[in-house]
């Protein structure tokens, strides 16, 4: 029977022998790459985010091993946070913005993670494993259906990070004025272990939106430039997950 499409019409009323001849060049034929598509694929992301990563590391270690003060650390979190509203809101991603985004979060978390070591031997190798087990378990249960990033989940998720924003300022706040003990970046003993145990849950939680974003991407078939975009996004998360275990650690060693 032929079919009534006149695109199937020829695919489907074709020899039977034409048709088995195509489907093994096809089969045989290597994938195709984005540099093959130009379309962004899930091995860009992954390199881009990896080769991200590797200059995070490398610039984070120096900074450890200078043992460099405070300046170096507002440096690093004022530039990333200067470049990262840069990238978010242009239109069009440029590369050596997130490459230095990457520098400026390494400067940042290796003065950083150095302070913390000194007042907690060993607390960073222990954050390090937190934030990639969190980072994996979200991600099995992304790709096996457990979390999806819903309508419904997204708006629940971003509410519950306003409120934790806001919660972190009043305990900041509350903090200065000497109320309650302070623990952490936020203040206020109670309330600052509870902020520590949503943060690490809501940055984790963030990661489905990553992964999301990611995937609608690929299947849209954006250019492949974007990787660029999208592996700077699973870096902001990953840095703020990051800092939220760390600082959940060193509360909870220092209610021992």
């Amino acid at each position: 029977m032929k079919s009534s499409n006149p695109v199937l019409g020829k695919a489907f009323n074709q020899p039977r022998n034409m048709q088995v001849d195509q489907l093994e060049q096809s089969y045989n034929a290597p994938a195709a790459s984005s540099m093959r598509t130009g379309r962004m694929t899930i091995e860009d992301v992954v390199a881009k985010t990896g080769f991200l990563f590797a200059i995070l590391v490398v610039v984070g270690a120096f900074a450890w091993r200078s043992n460099l003060g405070t300046g170096a650390l507002m440096l690093g979190f004022l530039g990333g946070f200067v470049l990262a509203m840069v990238i978010s809101f242009s239109k069009s991603i440029k590369p050596g913005l997130v490459v230095a985004y990457a520098a400026f979060q390494g400067l940042a978390l290796g003065t950083l993670s150095s302070y913390y070591e000194s007042y907690y031997p060993g607390i960073v190798s222990q954050a390090v494993i937190g934030t990639m087990a969190a980072f994996a378990g979200v991600l099995i249960m992304y790709r096996n259906g457990t979390l999806r990033a819903t309508p419904q989940f997204t708006r629940a998720l971003i509410g519950a990070a306003i409120g934790y924003f806001i919660l972190g300022l009043v305990s900041l706040v509350a903090s200065f004025f000497g109320v309650g003990q302070g623990y952490g970046f936020y203040g206020v003993s109670g309330l600052g272990l509870l902020l520590a145990v949503a943060g690490v849950a809501i940055a984790s939680l963030f990661l489905v939106l990553d992964f999301d974003q990611i995937q609608k991407g690929v299947n849209n078939g954006v250019p492949e430039k974007e990787s660029w975009r999208a592996s700077f996004g699973l870096m902001v998360t990953i840095v703020w997950l990051y800092l939220e275990v760390l600082r959940l650690i060193s509360i909870l060693r220092n209610n021992r």
